[in-house]
Parts: structure tokens; C-alpha cells; sequence
């Protein structure tokens, strides 16, 4: 799968070197859904919580493939209210990620596309546990472990293509 993801550098600012799975997705989508699924705890998971705004293409589409409910992770501003959200920090500021409110427990499945440094997971841990959501299972397409050390932090990631 790896060779369907292209580098494209300084993107989208100087000295970033963004991976683009479009033609992943144009050429091997069910192959990189079966890939992401393959070690989840299918049968422990109630829905699929997907973070803005890939994490949307890859989620609903492992929802619907497990015949599971789906959960947007959105940013601020995006969701009617009412909301429950969570604030973090960037490199370059802050941002917030807003969900609906949850009283039911339910146990998720939280997916996403790229693990850089992991402030966006982790908020999104955060809104999860918030809202009484269980998280079984965090899968990624792409994580990026020079950035982040969140596998000695967080248990259960799931990643397809690692970048060390």
C-alpha cells in the first residue's frame, strides 16, 4: 500500500512533508479498510468515532463495512449545538474539537488517518471518555512514530503504514 502514498513537501507550510493517500484511495480503498479492521475487537465496539476530516472518508466507511453506528469528531463551530468539546494545544496555537453529548456508555472504535504528535487523538480521548464513550481500539492509517511516542502512552493503536 505504501507505494500509493506520495510525499508532497512543504505542504501545507514550509518543512512539512505531507503523505497523500488519495491515490490510496482512488486504487485500494476495500484492501486499506481491510487493513485498518484486521485487528480490532469487532465484536466489542458499538460504533466507530471518526476525527475531521479523513478520519470521516475512513470511519464511516469501516462502520458501514462492521454494520456499526458512527460518531463525528468535528471542529469547533461545525456541529449544532448542544456540544461537548475539548481544547488543545498546536504547534502554532490552539484548536478545540467538538462531539454531541453522550450519556449512554458505549464502547468506540476511534479512527483517523495520520498520528503526527498526537494532540488531536488525544483530545479526542479526552471528548471520548468525557461523553462515556469506552475507547476499545484506536486505528490509523498512517503513524508518523518519529513525532509522537503514543504507543508507550496509549494502549490498543492500531496503525497500517508506520513511519519511524
Amino acid at each position: 500500500m505504501e507505494k500509493y502514498i506520495s510525499n508532497v513537501p512543504n505542504f501545507p507550510k514550509k518543512g512539512v512533508v505531507f503523505k497523500d493517500f488519495s491515490p490510496l484511495l482512488e486504487e485500494k480503498l476495500p484492501e486499506c479498510l481491510a487493513a485498518m479492521g484486521k485487528d480490532i475487537p469487532w465484536d466489542q465496539i458499538d460504533c466507530v468515532v471518526g476525527i475531521e476530516s479523513r478520519g470521516f472518508i475512513l470511519g464511516s466507511a469501516l462502520a458501514a463495512k462492521h454494520d456499526k453506528g458512527f460518531i463525528l469528531v468535528r471542529k469547533k463551530g461545525k456541529l449544532p449545538p448542544p456540544v461537548s468539546s475539548e481544547s488543545y494545544s498546536l504547534e502554532y496555537g490552539e484548536d478545540t474539537l467538538e462531539m454531541k453529548p453522550n450519556t449512554k456508555e458505549k464502547r468506540v472504535l476511534i479512527v483517523d488517518d495520520v498520528l503526527a504528535t498526537g494532540g488531536t487523538l488525544k483530545a479526542t480521548i479526552s471528548l471520548c471518555e468525557k461523553n462515556n464513550y469506552h475507547i476499545k481500539a484506536i486505528s490509523m492509517l498512517i503513524n508518523l512514530k518519529f513525532l509522537n511516542n503514543l504507543a508507550s502512552e496509549i494502549d490498543n493503536i492500531h496503525s497500517v503504514l508506520d513511519y519511524e
